[in-house]
């Protein structure tokens, strides 16, 4: 005997509510798992205090590592106000840069971010010129940051080896050096001889690391690490008093200690520049040997000159090359490198951006640019480039520096100057060492293990919990209405 229509329209109520209550069930479930799974990413912070700035780094990287090294993204970075190696105001002006932070990072992982300060070789200067100088810097930004909400692990000053060597691993793991995550679903570890080198610059100091086709012999240059299960040994050596703003400086005191009267005539300046500065304030610094004229309260009249012949001779002069003389695992200054391998990314990128030199070009054309630009009348220099930052007058000089650093100094040819990529950001993060310092972080920050009883994502699971819902409601639901247009 077939069902009255109140018996059909009662049982497709109870198949629908019965498919209600069981959708309800499985997003209650959902929604609870979601509660107990570990966070899906992790977050770090990165302060970099240089000689001439001060920026802060959020990196992200998923709480599921690979091969013990979190794969690490940058995910904010802010320039902080104003100038120099530590903020005067002693971390009060990373207060701005700090809440752009905190609002990224969600409120409940701000005390297990970890947040470090480095401070690198402008920090390493105030040191060797007044020891309790810098320790009270230290501790005032130590008691600044350590009052935010996240888990602050101290302000460190940054030895050059670390910084070199960190800046190697920033740039290596940009490039997918290091890691790469192939079509079948595996990483791959990388390939011997794809590793490229480092050249960076700051204000006070100027690093190189690379892989040496040789082995080591100093190991005092030699540093080594483990990242993504594979171990890693590069040269590398920073050059402090090499950096732009003090080789500036040094080269600016002796040209002081050759002239006779305030008037100084500069072969680096362009001609018809002329500028009054205090005397003072370049002897400061510990990286300035040239002897101090008797009285420092004078100012001195700088004249430009426009040639770049003679500016290269007094870069020269920097340098020590005679130490070097016959050996071929030397740079300069008596210091020890193995011959440069692989293909280098540079960091000089401000200085080769303004003079339009990233772009690959040859060694000659290169030279030519700067020359060229070097023996441009001040006025011209001036009008061609209206708004541009106060280091205008330098840009001559930092161009020339650079080739006789790279050419002079590490070693490189015509036919190698090619393979020098000269670059800012890659993949849309920045060149430098606090990316490095945090792939480094991860190997001690422990992963969170994914849920034993689910082999997938949680959002490959939560897709299929919904799929089934669907699945049995288009069931449940077809086979209601079939029973309600059943006939007696």
């Amino acid at each position: 005997m077939g069902l009255t229509q109140k018996e059909r329209v009662f049982t497709v109520l109870l198949g629908f509510a019965a498919v209600s209550g069981l959708v309800t069930l499985i997003l209650i479930l959902v929604e609870a798992t979601n509660v107990l799974l570990p966070a899906d990413t992790k977050f770090g912070i990165v302060v970099d205090a240089g000689s001439s700035h001060t920026s802060l780094f959020v990196y992200q990287w998923p709480a599921d590592k690979e091969n013990d090294t979190g794969v690490v993204s940058q995910a904010l970075a802010c320039q902080v106000e104003g100038q120099g190696a530590i903020p005067s105001a002693a971390g009060e002006s990373l207060q701005g840069c700090l809440e752009e932070a905190l609002a990224l990072i969600p409120e409940a992982q701000h005390q297990e971010t970890p947040m470090f300060l480095g401070a690198t070789a402008g920090m390493r200067l105030l040191s060797q010129k007044n020891s309790s100088q810098a320790e009270d810097i230290f501790a005032a930004v130590s008691r600044v940051l350590g009052q935010s909400p996240l888990d602050f692990w101290g302000a460190e000053l940054l030895g050059g080896q670390d910084e070199g060597a960190f800046g190697w691993i920033t740039i290596n793991y940009i490039l997918g050096k290091l890691v790469k995550y192939s079509f079948s679903g595996e990483w791959i570890p990388p390939l011997d001889g794809t590793l490229v080198g480092a050249l960076d610059m700051g204000g006070a100091s100027t690093q190189i690391t690379f892989v040496p086709g040789v082995p080591i012999l100093d190991k005092s240059t030699q540093a080594t690490f483990r990242l993504y299960g594979s171990d890693h040994s590069v040269y590398t050596h920073s050059y402090l008093c090499f950096g732009r703003d003090q080789v500036l400086s040094r080269l600016l005191a002796g040209l002081v200690q050759s002239s006779q009267g305030p008037l100084v005539r500069h072969p680096c300046y362009h001609s018809s520049y002329r500028d009054t500065l205090p005397l003072a304030p370049l002897y400061e610094s510990p990286c300035v040997h040239a002897a101090a004229p008797a009285d420092l309260a004078q100012n001195i009249t700088v004249e430009g000159m426009g040639n770049p012949g003679a500016c290269v001779s007094a870069i020269r002069g920097l340098f020590n090359f005679s130490s070097c003389s016959g050996r071929g695992d030397c740079a300069f200054n008596g210091v020890y490198q193995p011959p440069v391998r692989g293909h280098p990314s540079s960091h000089y990128y401000h200085t080769f951006h303004f003079l339009n030199l990233t772009s690959g070009q040859p060694l000659a054309t290169v030279n030519a640019t700067i020359w060229d630009f070097c023996q441009r009348p001040w006025k011209l220099v001036e009008a061609s480039s209206p708004g541009q930052d106060r280091w205008l007058r330098d840009y001559c000089a930092s161009g020339l520096y650079i080739l006789t650093l790279l050419l002079e100094g590490y070693g490189f040819r015509e036919e190698t100057w090619p393979s020098i990529k000269f670059r800012k950001q890659a993949s849309g993060m920045d060149i430098g060492w606090t990316l490095g310092y945090m792939l480094n972080l991860t190997n001690m920050t422990p992963a969170e293990a994914p849920a034993q009883w689910r082999a997938q994502s949680y959002g490959v699971w939560a897709a299929g919990l919904v799929f089934m819902v669907l699945t049995l409601a288009a069931i449940l639901g077809a086979a209601a209405l079939q029973l309600f247009w059943l006939q007696d």
